[in-house]
């Protein structure tokens, strides 16, 4: 009988505790990443940028940031669009 552990190509799970601290890790970092960027709004800095990216890390683990997420992506693209003032593959031209 073989030891599966030495079989090439299997993947084998994480330990549990590896598996929370792993998880800690990326919430906590999805939360310093918020905290970094909410003042970024008001000082200088990429304030949207990097709570996207909070969100992005968050959005791991929590379904309410990918809400958010998906929220604050729809309307940079709304945002996007009323800037350029083209229109998209979701908009029509004849509409007037």
């Amino acid at each position: 009988m073989q030891d599966d552990s030495r079989l090439g190509g299997q993947h084998r799970p994480l330990p549990k505790a590896i598996q929370r601290t792993k998880r800690l890790f990326k919430i906590v970092f999805g939360f310093t990443l918020l905290a970094i960027g909410a003042p970024m709004l008001v000082l200088p800095g990429p304030g949207w940028l990097t709570i996207g990216l909070g969100l992005v890390v968050l959005a791991t683990e929590f379904i309410w940031a990918r809400r958010l997420l998906n929220r604050l992506r729809e309307q940079a693209i709304k945002l996007g669009r009323s800037v350029l003032g083209g229109t998209g593959p979701n908009e029509s031209s004849d509409s007037r």
